[in-house]
């Protein structure tokens, strides 16, 4: 491969791996899709729990369940997929890479989506720790907080899809 005017060389599994990902571009993109979509219902699914969990007696049978609750889809769904979701947007990046060029990682709606991304994934681990917090009986959050954050991944998502979607109209 030349970056140039130096040939850099590249491991022939590195080509093999580039050669995939392009050859199956809507294979990894439908892939990324489904995993985006199990991501999205986790993280809005969540914060829903918690406004529930707010209402629970501490110590009661339905404080212990919305514990196991949240502890599952955590562990069962919203982690799995955002790994899942991580690893075929890159396969997605390194594709475009190769096909079109790396300049498109500096376009205003990259940088709007990857800028969003960050933030869904901060976002994430807010949760991740919050959940943490109800299970030790540590929860000060309120009902409400809940419900007004709810909306959070939401507003995310719309921003990292009509990113990518509409390029900001500037084809």
């Amino acid at each position: 491969m030349w970056r140039g005017l130096v040939q850099v060389p590249v491991p022939r599994r590195s080509l093999r791996v580039m050669d995939f990902l392009v050859a199956h571009f809507n294979l990894v993109r439908g892939l990324h899709i489904l995993a985006v979509i199990a991501f999205m219902a986790g993280m809005l699914y969540l914060p829903r729990l918690f406004v529930y969990h707010t209402q629970a007696t501490p110590g009661s049978e339905m404080d212990e369940t919305f514990k196991v609750m949240e502890r599952r889809l955590l562990r069962g769904i919203i982690n799995p997929a955002s790994i899942a979701t991580a690893v075929f947007g890159l396969g997605l990046i390194l594709a475009d890479g190769q096909i079109r060029g790396w300049d498109f990682l500096l376009q205003p709606w990259m940088i709007a989506k990857l800028v969003a991304l960050v933030g869904l994934y901060g976002f994430h681990g807010f949760l991740s720790a919050s959940r943490k917090k109800f299970e030790r009986g540590e929860n000060v959050r309120s009902e409400k907080f809940w419900r007004m954050v709810n909306e959070i991944p939401f507003v995310l998502a719309i921003v990292i899809v009509v990113s990518v979607t509409t390029k900001f109209l500037n084809h």
